[in-house]
């Protein structure tokens, strides 16, 4: 007689692991990985974290940049069956990434934080320029008007937009966001020296939105409006009115903020050449 016996098959232990994540935007068409297989910030980590980890990696970030757009502190997460301490997440992906994306700090967090939907708040950076000659260094990486910039009223100007409003004026068109009302918490301009940069906080954005507001205000600093004009602007609610969209160059996605209980080692906002320039 034989005896017969059957055994439970255990599944391995998954792992969520979140990442702080800095790129330099100007050499991707974004953040998305594409069909079409263009360069992106996503596709390039995930293929790194894939021979890391031994296996496929597919990772969500806590806001899709466009092409041009740099981030300081991308936030993402990704499951996993590997087990790996911090340091291998950051080295050992890092080894595999090009010097133009690199992964600042790794941890550990629970299976209900998600890099998205966790996120409370997020927060960008819009950094210009302002000097009569085009600069040669960081060109790729700060937005150069050649106008001289009266950043009082480009301050007047940001106070009407502040607040809970609906912002269909200062998104694009392609826009996906099934409601244009959005909470602008912080709108900052600060000068120092020759750079000018835009301290933007809300609790989400709509596509194209920051470089629209930093358009908006840069005509005002430039005294082609007067700083009334933001509030019209806002008010309208219809894009046509909303004026350039400003280049992508001198944007920086630089934090996504979570409640306190995932404990997530965040930085100091960036840009890194900037240090703690204007930060409120």
């Amino acid at each position: 007689m034989t005896n017969s016996h059957s055994s439970l098959e255990i599944s391995p232990k998954i792992f969520r692991i979140a990442l702080g994540v800095e790129y330099n935007g100007s050499e991707y068409h974004g953040w998305q990985a594409q069909k079409s297989g263009v360069a992106s910030v996503q596709a390039e980590l995930e293929r790194a974290l894939s021979k890391v980890a031994n296996e496929a990696v597919a990772v969500v970030c806590a806001g899709r940049t466009d092409a041009g757009v740099h981030a300081s502190e991308q936030v993402v997460h990704f499951d996993t069956t590997a087990v790996r301490d911090p340091r291998a997440w950051i080295m050992g992906t890092n080894t595999h990434l090009s010097h133009h994306v690199s992964v600042r700090w790794a941890t550990e967090v629970a299976d209900d934080f998600h890099a998205r939907f966790s996120a409370v708040e997020r927060q960008y950076r819009y950094v210009i320029y302002n000097h009569r000659v085009q600069p040669a260094l960081l060109n790729r990486h700060l937005t150069w008007d050649y106008r001289p910039l009266d950043v009082a009223r480009m301050q007047e100007a940001a106070r009407h937009l502040v607040g809970t409003h609906d912002f269909t004026s200062f998104r694009a068109v392609q826009c996906q966001a099934k409601s244009p009302v959005r909470t602008l918490k912080q709108l900052d301009v600060v000068r120092q020296g020759n750079l000018i940069v835009l301290n933007v906080r809300a609790n989400a954005f709509l596509h194209h939105m920051v470089r629209n507001l930093a358009g908006v205000l840069i005509k005002i600093g430039a005294g082609e409006a007067e700083p009334l004009w933001a509030k019209e602007v806002l008010d309208a609610r219809d894009r046509r009115l909303g004026g350039v969209t400003a280049p992508p160059f001198g944007l920086y996605l630089v934090r996504a903020v979570y409640p306190e209980s995932f404990i997530l080692p965040q930085e100091a906002p960036g840009p890194n050449f900037l240090g703690s320039f204007g930060e409120g």
